[in-house]
């Protein structure tokens, strides 16, 4: 919404401009709408561009936008009318809150890439090949009949040569769709393709996806196809879409995990910081929690873990630091058959052994899920 009863466009992309969502499409700073409105509305040479628009025509950067679900699903529908290879950016850090379920669905029988970024943020000690088979099984098990993976960091610039020759291998000839969701580093690593193909710099172009509303971003390759960005969609079962910026920047990893290991007895309790609580049923548990180094690890008895919660959230439990927005902690139970990971979207998991009972606490909303364990 502008500050004017007539609706405003940007130049570059074609996306209606906005003051109020500076992740979604067409936010322009409220500030430089109202200089334009003030402005001689005589002089044609004047040019609206939305944020996105503006930092790449200025300083070919490219910077997220987010999309709700239904907008997503018109783009694929869009994406799955041309002829081209899919690459699929998922966070390997978060690979269940950032895979997309039902993409091979929606997108037909496209050539499916699939690349795990943030591998820097993995311990040192993980095992890559065992890792890349690890997620091979994951997209069949989500339906993604990938022709490949790999697994890269967007920035450290981990194997982005590498990703670069497997997609001039794989796209014989077509354009190449880069999609993914929210907070995977897909923007990071499209900016750093772009810094690594320096001659393609002030060739970018921005157009709308057929039948949608939503921009793309055209990195052209050298047969006169292109790379194509996309928004990326949100879901809203991550953690992140729960905390404001301070916060997010706490629980997102910078430097690689640093396993954080305790030896529990029965009745006891461990707060990942304000955000999550996990009660250890079992007489003995050794357990590994692979989270942000930024979060405290606070360990409790059970017994009087609800009462100290509710004295620290938000104090010495913190994140969250806005703790009237913050949804309140439900209740999920698991049971290990084999050794497994305990997954909260978006904050990390804590390895557990073999028939180890917990019952965790998350936000309400979030998503926890178990899975064999990957290190």
């Amino acid at each position: 919404m502008t500050e004017t009863s007539e609706r405003l466009y940007c130049v570059g992309c074609g996306a209606e401009l906005q003051t109020e969502d500076d992740t979604k499409p067409g936010f322009i700073q409220n500030s430089t709408l109202k200089k334009y409105l003030e402005n001689d509305s005589e002089d044609d040479s004047r040019e609206l561009l939305c944020k996105r628009c503006f930092r790449l025509r200025n300083y070919n950067e490219i910077t997220d936008v987010n999309i709700e679900d239904d907008e997503f699903l018109k783009l694929l529908d869009s994406i799955a009318q041309e002829d081209g290879l899919i690459v699929n950016v998922v966070d390997i850090f978060d690979y269940e809150g950032s895979v997309i379920p039902g993409l091979q669905r929606f997108v037909g029988d496209k050539d499916i890439l699939v690349v795990g970024n943030k591998v820097d943020l993995l311990p040192k000690s993980v095992n890559t090949n065992r890792l890349l088979n690890w997620l091979q099984q994951k997209s069949k098990e989500n339906g993604i009949k990938s022709i490949d993976q790999i697994m890269v960091s967007a920035e450290k610039g981990i194997n982005v040569d590498k990703l670069m020759r497997m997609i001039d291998k794989y796209r014989k000839g077509r354009d190449v769709y880069v999609v993914g969701t929210t907070n995977t580093g897909k923007s990071t690593l499209i900016n750093r393709i772009i810094a690594q193909s320096s001659n393609v710099k002030n060739l970018i172009t921005t157009s709308r996806f057929p039948g949608t509303t939503l921009d793309r971003i055209d990195i052209p390759l050298d047969d006169g196809h292109n790379l194509v960005d996309t928004p990326g969609i949100i879901h809203k079962y991550q953690l992140a879409h729960y905390l404001n910026d301070q916060d997010l920047k706490i629980i997102t990893p910078k430097k690689p995990l640093r396993p954080s290991t305790f030896q529990l007895r029965d009745g006891q309790t461990i707060f990942v910081s304000g955000i999550a609580r996990f009660d250890f049923l079992d007489e003995k548990s050794n357990v590994v929690f692979y989270v942000s180094q930024g979060l405290l690890l606070h360990r409790t008895k059970t017994v009087n873990a609800t009462e100290y919660y509710e004295k620290h959230v938000g104090k010495d439990l913190t994140p969250p630091t806005d703790v009237d927005d913050f949804p309140v902690l439900k209740k999920h139970e698991f049971t290990a058959h084999r050794r497994s990971d305990i997954v909260v979207y978006g904050l990390g998991w804590v390895t557990i052994p073999e028939n180890t009972k917990v019952r965790v606490y998350v936000p309400e909303g979030v998503n926890v899920s178990i899975r064999d364990a990957i290190i």
